[in-house]
Formats: structure tokens, sequence, C-alpha cells
């Protein structure tokens, strides 16, 4: 499947950015190895989802296009579908459950999609989605288990590797598994050494369940405060890669989440959203041992306000 990724690099040259990989010196002291976060919180719609989305949008038919396109998702995904429909002139539908964080709600309004909100209590967003899609023959853009999805998310991974070589370990956050199996196959392709770790809420811990147990296990509307991570599961083409590629997968805490968060904004001086700093979170928290060169992907930088001013005020 890396040949999926080489082409997707391809296809995103001029349309995604080329985003920027960060250090921290005070980081680095503080756990003796060096850290290289490649920061998708600078990509567009402020989310690796971009990847993803355009890789997969632009390789359907003329008439998928015309058609119109629907996804469902608790935000960046949302965003980025909605950015890559308005890009192509598609009429783009949403499915967002109502507890999404508002400014990804607003930014997925933003770029002109419709967005129909649903109670993830009591509602399942695949069957809203089927019956819409029947409805009106709208094409499915699946959050991560596509393979131009997994494929355009590897491209991350593979920036990283072409940017920093020798590194001992990658650090990835995981929801449904599309960055993370796209990343393990990057990266063991470039750099076959490195140790791809997958890291997860512990409150949304169903991939470690699964990777662990060897079965796909569902764990339906986690709540965690890492709202990027609130699949129910590992999809059924992510989950057999992810056994295939990866090598560890790890939890953290809540709060382990939220002072990572604190240290992205306080001594980094970027906003990184709770599933964006998992990977940080497992480092700050000792679940990984910092050993050499240690990758980190940051998967987003869209935090809601309201919830990072309550973050700050329940751990201050």
């Amino acid at each position: 499947m890396i040949e999926q990724i080489l082409l997707a690099k391809t296809r995103l040259e001029g349309q995604a950015n080329k985003t920027p990989v960060l250090t921290s010196r005070t980081l680095n002291k503080q756990i003796g190895a060096e850290v290289f976060f490649k920061c998708e919180n600078f990509q567009r719609i402020g989310a690796f989802k971009f990847r993803g989305a355009y890789n997969c949008i632009t390789q359907l038919s003329q008439s998928e296009k015309d058609n119109g396109i629907i996804a469902y998702s608790s935000g960046n995904h949302a965003q980025a579908v909605a950015l890559v429909g308005k890009m192509l002139n598609i009429k783009t539908t949403i499915i967002m459950p109502n507890n999404a964080p508002e400014i990804k709600l607003l930014a997925t309004k933003g770029y002109g999609a419709e967005v129909i909100t649903f109670d993830p209590k009591t509602q399942i967003r695949e069957d809203i989605s089927a019956e819409i899609q029947n409805k009106y023959g709208y094409s499915l853009i699946a959050p991560f288990d596509n393979e131009q999805i997994i494929a355009g998310q590897g491209t991350a991974a593979l920036e990283l590797c072409e940017e920093i070589h020798g590194l001992n370990k990658l650090l990835v956050p995981c929801g449904g598994g599309g960055l993370l199996s796209g990343s393990a196959i990057a990266t063991k392709s470039l750099q076959p050494d490195c140790e791809v770790i997958g890291i997860e809420p512990e409150l949304a811990d169903d991939a470690y369940q699964s990777f662990y147990s060897g079965n796909l296990v569902s764990k339906p509307n986690p709540q965690t405060i890492a709202d990027g991570t609130r699949t129910s599961s590992l999809g059924n083409i992510t989950f057999p890669l992810i056994q295939k590629y990866v090598d560890v997968i790890e939890t953290v805490t809540e709060n382990a989440i939220i002072q990572a968060v604190k240290f992205h904004l306080l001594r980094m001086k970027i906003l990184v959203e709770p599933s964006g700093a998992l990977g940080l979170a497992a480092l700050l928290s000792k679940k990984i041992k910092p050993v050499g060169k240690i990758g980190v992907i940051v998967s987003g930088g869209n935090i809601d306000p309201k919830t990072l001013i309550e973050l700050f005020k329940e751990q201050s």
C-alpha cells in the first residue's frame, strides 16, 4: 500500500500544506530524548484529515461528484470533506453529533456543507448516513475505513520520515485507525527499524483492547475529552493493517492529555486539540520510554475555546 501513499503525496502537492516539524529543548532535556513533532495543526482545516479527504474525493468519477457526497464525523473529517467539496464544487452533506465542538460545527457549515446533527446516545450515525445515501445516491466519504483515506493520511508520516532520519519511535494518535495505519505503512517502508506506537485515551481504549485480544472490540460513545478519538471501534480495513504494521498501542489518562495540551500551548506556543496531544501525553506521563529520536504526529489543533477555558480552570 506504500505505492498508494506515494501517489497520494503527488496528488496533494500544491493542495495540502507541508506542515512543519517542531522541537522543544525543554522537553528534550526533561525526558532525555529528541522529540520531533509533525504539526498537522498547521494543515488546512487545522488537522491531518484534509490529506485523506482530498486524496479520496478527487478520485471519484465525474458522475459521483455530480451526485454529491456525504460523510459522518465529530469534526475534523467533517471540515475536511466540506472544504474539499467546496474546492471541487460538489454538493456535500455532513452528519455530526450534537455534542461536536462548536468550532468544528461552525467551520463545517462555513465551508458550505449541509450539516445534519444527531444524538449519539440514541442514534447511530452510520444508519442515518445510509438512509440519506439510499435516498439521494450520494457517495460516502468514510472517516477512516477507506484505502484512499488511509493513503492520504499516511503522507504526514511519509513527510516526517523523509525529513528526520533515524527515528527510533513514532507516536501516533488513534481513533478509527486511519492515521495510525497509514503512518505505520509509510514509516515501516522508509524506516523499517522505527517502532510505531498508537496512542489512545484510556476512556476510549477499543483499539488497545482489539490489538491485544486479536478481536475487534467496540466501545460506543466514549466520554473522553479527546473528541477526535470517540469512534466506537477500528475499521474492517484499519484493524488488520494495524495488526500487521503497528508494534505497540498504549493508553493515557484524561489528566495526562490535559497536561499535554497545556505544555503544547504554554511551552511550545502552539494550539493543539486533546486528540492531537496524545503523543506528548504518553511521553510526559512516562507511558513510553524515551529513547533516541522520537517522532510524534500532532493530528490537529481545533480545540473549542470553551473547552480550552474549562481545561485550564479544572487543572489550574
